[in-house]
């Protein structure tokens, strides 16, 4: 039987007449990489700070290592809170060694590991610097730095990549899915949809405080439809709607949903004939980034 980290079940939270999440139920493994999916304002936040009493559930279980979360618990968990605050007036490097020192990791130890997570991260150069004198990119890498100083066993992180650059998020994705492939169990939220196909085990869609969809990656976008054809191309980009499919063009690769009944050598020859010099032509389900697409375009039908 798995052992679950993180378990959720019946929760529920309102906030006057506004029913922020309702009857919410799900698990996260020991060791999973767990993405919580949804747009601004689905309830992704609520949950968070429910799960560690920041807010009051009305109803509900929400545990952590079998138990609701106490003070005590602290030492193994990593929080990045949505709202990013660090003491502004401090140094790069105090406040990752005082944040160490607060999980008892003694002076000597504490300053080694805030050396050398800035050094990993790329901001050795400016560990005696103001955390006012950051741009906001650095200060997240700090404020994340001060979640994983203590090498938690379980990492939730709020939005962890609001707001940063394609580098350094790809940076932070490295990152993270590094930690997990150690044993850390991370539960974290998001909007940024591509990430979560790479590095998730499992995920959650939410959508108006409602669960939507839940399982493995690929069983999620197994469920919501047949395959679709990926494919990169050079020169001429193909067409982005006919009669044959809809492409969803990035760069030179495109992501094509055949309409009903149309097989992939149809497809196939039709991109030949509007010249279309093809690199690769997979087979795939759609992809996350299209399942959260449609999920949230639902009502709009």
């Amino acid at each position: 039987m798995a052992k679950y980290s993180i378990s959720i079940k019946d929760f529920s939270k309102s906030f006057g007449e506004v029913k922020a999440v309702q009857n919410l139920s799900f698990d996260v493994s020991d060791g999973e990489v767990f993405a919580f999916l949804g747009t601004n304002g689905s309830g992704k936040t609520t949950t968070i700070r429910c799960l560690l009493k920041i807010y009051q559930a009305d109803s509900g279980k929400l545990l952590i290592n079998g138990k609701e979360y106490s003070e005590e618990l602290n030492n193994i968990i990593g929080y990045l809170p949505e709202e990013r605050g660090l003491y502004r007036d401090v140094s790069v490097i105090e406040i990752l060694t005082y944040t160490a020192r607060l999980r008892g990791i003694d002076k000597a130890e504490a300053l080694k590991r805030s050396t050398d997570y800035l050094e990993m991260v790329g901001l050795i150069a400016h560990k005696d610097k103001e955390i006012s004198q950051l741009s906001s990119g650095m200060q997240q890498k700090v404020q994340l730095g001060t979640a994983l100083i203590h090498n938690p066993e379980i990492l939730i992180l709020d939005e962890p990549f609001k707001g940063l650059d394609p580098v350094n998020r790809q940076m932070f994705v490295d990152l993270l899915t590094e930690r997990g492939k150690k044993g850390t169990t991370i539960l974290y939220s998001t909007h940024v949809i591509e990430e979560a196909q790479k590095m998730a085990d499992r995920l959650l869609i939410i959508k108006n405080g409602c669960q939507m969809e839940y399982g493995s990656v690929n069983e999620v976008r197994a469920r919501h439809g047949s395959k679709n054809i990926y494919m990169e191309f050079e020169k001429w980009n193909p067409e982005e709607k006919n009669d044959l499919y809809t492409a969803i063009v990035t760069n030179k690769t495109a992501e094509l949903i055949p309409n009903t009944g149309v097989t992939e050598t149809e497809i196939l020859k039709s991109l030949l004939d509007q010249g279309v010099k093809i690199l690769s032509f997979n087979l795939d389900y759609p992809s996350l980034n299209q399942v959260f697409i449609d999920i949230m375009k639902e009502d709009e039908k």
